[in-house]
């Protein structure tokens, strides 16, 4: 899994490349837990996600959860359409703001 993050402001970009196994979701998350307790916007940019297995889903509830409390916004943008697949069959769809189609 690599990760890029741009989170200048008060909004973080974070974009992930590869599979986020367990392997992946140990990578991603640190920065998911800080920055879902300090920005007001994060955007998980997913466009380049093979695979999500359940403790990567896990740790994207955990930060969209934590970033609600705090009246913020969390927004998966761009999953695959097999990660899409996860996510909805997972019934996490609401939960985790997907939007897919545009730029992140």
């Amino acid at each position: 899994m690599q990760i890029a993050i741009d989170d200048a402001g008060p909004a973080a970009t974070v974009v992930l490349n590869g599979r986020l196994d367990i392997t992946g979701a140990d990578v991603v998350a640190l920065p998911l837990a800080t920055l879902s307790g300090s920005k007001d916007t994060l955007t998980v940019d997913m466009s380049g996600v093979t695979f999500v297995a359940s403790i990567g889903l896990r740790h994207l509830v955990a930060a969209a959860k934590a970033i609600s409390r705090r009246g913020g916004t969390m927004i998966v943008a761009n999953p695959s359409p097999a990660v899409l697949e996860i996510i909805t069959t997972s019934g996490l769809g609401d939960i985790l703001n997907v939007q897919s189609g545009g730029a992140a």
